[in-house]
């Protein structure tokens, strides 16, 4: 990353910058940069009649009821009974989990199943029952819930620049979170983002750690409210600490900040945070390499020196410290059942989705043989009681006897997100005054994104990844399309997503809306080798603006996008092009803005400025505000509105074919590549496409496929055979493999064999099969292990490798059971010195 002091340079830029094409400068004044972590004093104080009970209480549990308390299971994996049993503390359900797997699970579903937990909790043999706390990602509303009220991705509210929208919002999160009977909500997302090839950059508010700063009290402070009341819940800042200042971008990589920047840019959002009295603080999964300072702190689950000495310590944060999903595997020495490491590091509540039961024996085991000191556990538990004391847990309340609870219309707000979404269009060109648009006019809309929900949603939006969706699964929302049919009239709109065979002469205007499709972490990340380019990871949106554009007609682009992007050659197909970001559920927020009145006066102005800098060149990143030669297309602060006089030029379209950077690896299923060569199962007559749903389980006569994890969340299928099944990486046509990929290349992919082989394994490429069951046996039981084929194997048998259609199959004629994750072919790879011989196959 780019390593400048920022604070200092925010002097000089709020003096002397001006924004690109003549726009003033919007920059907060320059504050002095600490040298230390802060003291701050939480707004939530110690009382010392809880702090005497909660001491009780510890002294008075089992060992056992201890690391109970500090288990967090995912719901699909741990039942009522198990939370008794067990002493669970509490639950979690991910991205894209429900109750009985019922996506369309009512708030009244929800809540039976809080109830049920909750009841669990209150009839162990504890001397003092402890409830249970639920934990969700409630992102950009209750985002996981059936019939919620989705908000623009914090990206779009950090150009909103509304402070008030942020506490209203949080506010109404809250409301509606409790509908459903959860008590806890994993936001506020505090990350800076610092290079915008990370797949997370949408839940990020701004590049600057000001935008960030002044919306965390605000929005913890809109959540928690006092704590006790039916409207709030406990909220968490997240994830500790420098998550949005990895290297490339890269998910879960390497922050190589300075100890003043990650204090100074990186840190900024949780000093109000905890001032506010945020309760919980989520762990970070990246690692701390000060390479300047000299000091390499590692991954943040282990980092003592910044979960106990610099966050509790010296910051003074008295609530609970919770690791992020099955996290602790990122510590060295640890696995998903096992992290002694992680507790005495400062983790409190480990989040272990699956393999919660080994965990609590193997933590247990650590404590007796002393790996984890008893004041650790202790400590750990009463932070724990802490929380739940201060946030009404004990008042011997059920999750249904909240006044909220059930209540599905608590879960809507309608018209506070459609003003978020007003409020956070960034409007980047609009020449010859083509916006806004008159009523009543003839419209063409065209592109993916118009009438699609799940594009317009992004991520984290009633699945993980936001993909796998409807228009339906949002009973109660508005298309971008649906907001310009109730602005202008049905009867003007003509809707074509690609424009063929439309005549563009008979309208008025163009429309079009394009953009990214959903992603969360993992999968959104832009990796090394890749561009900026918006065109190239989708060719149909230019496809379909050179369909519309130069027709004697003026276009109007919308953007849905989750992150600034190279898009000049967007713009110059476009007379007006509005960065829309990721809204929600209300497109009429968009039409809002796009058109006037009935009686041809403005009916709302863009307001919204950009809180990250917009690249002019397809390899531009990292690009922030502050940096030395700071030369965006559009800077930091930038935005439009109808009063402007701006036009943008005509601009450079050029970018570097071969990509941003090197790399040797052509991905085949991955978590940064699953749509090229999309997976299928055969099992006897049946063939199954995988398809984008992560938690489907696929039940075929032969074979369970499912999803697991072997490097990160979801990013592995698991295959238990019973009998012949195949399954195989497959594209509509075969695409040319580049030169770089072939020479000395390797056909490599991670597995974990669970159970060896009872008959014959084979791996193939197109139509090639080599038998790899004796290797198969050989890495059972060994857990993770990267399997490195020449294809000069597959090519000895006469295989062509210029272009694959299918680069990937694994079948088996008898029971096996094995898990694979980061299919690739990878050049150079197999001269590597674990690179297997084709005389390992038979």
């Amino acid at each position: 990353m780019n390593s400048h002091n920022h604070i200092l340079r925010r002097a000089v830029l709020a003096a002397t910058a001006t924004l690109a094409l003549g726009i003033n400068a919007v920059a907060a004044p320059a504050a002095k940069p600490l040298t230390d972590w802060p003291h701050i004093t939480s707004a939530v104080k110690q009382d010392k009649a809880m702090e005497a009970r909660i001491k009780q209480i510890v002294a008075g549990m089992t060992l056992a009821q201890k690391i109970g308390q500090m288990t967090q299971p995912e719901i699909k994996f741990s039942t009522p009974e198990d939370i008794r049993k067990y002493y669970i503390g509490s639950v979690l359900n991910g991205g894209g989990s429900w109750p009985q797997g019922n996506k369309h699970a009512s708030a009244a579903d929800w809540v039976k199943l809080a109830d049920a937990y909750y009841d669990a909790s209150m009839s162990t043999d504890m001397k003092v029952q402890v409830p249970v706390i639920w934990g969700i990602d409630a992102m950009h509303g209750n985002s996981n819930m059936y019939g919620a009220t989705l908000f623009p991705h914090n990206i779009g509210l950090g150009a909103a620049h509304d402070a008030k929208l942020i506490g209203e919002m949080a506010k109404s999160v809250a409301k509606a979170v409790r509908a459903t009977g959860i008590d806890w909500v994993f936001a506020p997302t505090l990350a800076v983002v610092r290079d915008d090839r990370w797949g997370r950059t949408y839940e990020s508010f701004s590049e600057d750690a000001a935008i960030v700063k002044e919306y965390s009290g605000v929005y913890v402070k809109g959540l928690q409210g006092d704590l006790k009341s039916d409207n709030t819940v406990v909220a968490t800042a997240k994830h500790f600490v420098g998550d949005g200042g990895t290297a490339e971008g890269k998910d879960r990589g390497v922050n190589q900040s300075t100890m003043s920047e990650m204090i100074n840019i990186h840190a900024q959002g949780y000093y109000p945070a905890l001032e506010a009295g945020v309760q919980t603080v989520m762990a970070s999964f990246n690692s701390w390499n000060d390479v300047k300072g000299g000091k390499d702190h590692g991954k943040m689950h282990g980092s003592k020196e910044l979960l106990t000495v610099a966050l509790k310590e010296k910051m003074g944060f008295d609530g609970l410290v919770v690791s992020d999903w099955n996290a602790i595997t990122e510590v060295p020495g640890c696995a998903e059942d096992s992290c002694a490491a992680a507790i005495n590091a400062g983790v409190d509540m480990v989040m272990v989705p699956e393999k919660w039961k080994p965990f609590i024996a193997n933590t247990i085991a650590q404590v007796e043989k002393g790996e984890i000191p008893m004041s650790r556990i202790d400590d750990a538990v009463t932070r724990i009681l802490r929380v739940k004391l201060r946030a009404g847990l004990f008042d011997g309340k059920k999750p249904s006897q909240n006044i909220y609870a059930g209540k599905q219309e608590v879960l809507q707000d309608r018209a506070l997100a459609r003003q978020a979404v007003r409020e956070s269009l960034v409007l980047l060109k609009n020449n010859g005054g083509v916006l806004p648009l008159a009523r009543g006019k003839k419209i063409l809309v065209v592109g993916k994104s118009a009438d699609n929900m799940a594009n317009q949603s992004g991520g984290w939006s009633l699945t993980w990844q936001g993909t796998d969706n409807k228009n339906s699964d949002y009973p109660y929302s508005d298309t971008i399309l649906a907001g310009i049919q109730d602005a202008v009239g049905k009867d003007n709109v003509t809707y074509s997503e690609n424009a063929a065979g439309v005549d563009v002469s008979k309208f008025d205007a163009v429309i079009a809306v394009i953009g990214e499709t959903p992603y969360a972490e993992g999968d959104g990340d832009i990796g090394p080798a890749g561009t900026l380019r918006l065109s190239g990871r989708h060719p149909e949106d230019l496809a379909v603006l050179q369909a519309v554009s130069g027709k004697g007609k003026p276009v109007v682009t919308v953007a849905i996008t989750g992150r600034p992007l190279y898009t000049n050659d967007l713009l110059n197909l476009s007379d007006s092009f509005v960065a829309a970001w990721l809204p929600g559920t209300e497109g009429k927020g968009v039409s809002d803005v796009l058109f006037r009145k009935a009686d041809g006066k403005v009916n709302a102005d863009f307001r919204g400025k950009l809180s990250f800098s917009w690249p002019k060149s397809a390899c531009q990143s990292p690009l922030n505000v502050g940096d030395a030669n700071y030369d965006p297309l559009f800077k930091y602060g930038y935005g439009l509105n109808y009063s402007s006089k701006t036009s943008v030029p005509a601009l450079d379209t050029s970018y570097p074919e071969g990509g941003c950077g090197k790399s040797l690896a052509v991905p085949i299923y991955n978590p940064t590549d699953r749509s090229t060569y999309a997976l299928y199962v055969t099992s006897g007559d049946k063939r199954v496409a995988l398809g984008a749903d992560l938690n489907a389980v696929h039940n075929l006569p032969t074979v369970k496929v499912e999803t697991a994890q072997i490097n990160t969340q979801q990013d592995a299928k698991r295959l238990t055979w019973t009998g012949p099944a195949k399954l195989e990486a497959q594209s509509s046509k075969a695409i040319k493999v580049p030169a770089y990929a072939l020479a000395d290349g390797a056909l490599q992919f991670d597995a974990i064999v669970s159970a060896a082989p009872q008959g014959k394994v084979s791996i193939g490429m197109e139509t090639v099969a080599l038998d790899a069951s004796t290797v198969f046996q050989k890495l059972a039981g060994k857990g993770k292990q990267t399997v490195k084929i020449p294809l000069a194997c597959f090519g000895a048998k006469g295989l062509p490798l210029a272009a694959l259609s299918t680069p990937f199959s694994v079948a088996a004629d008898a029971p096996f059971a094995a898990t694979f994750a980061n299919i690739q072919v990878v050049g150079g790879a197999a001269k590597d010195k674990d690179a297997l011989a084709c005389g390992d196959f038979k």
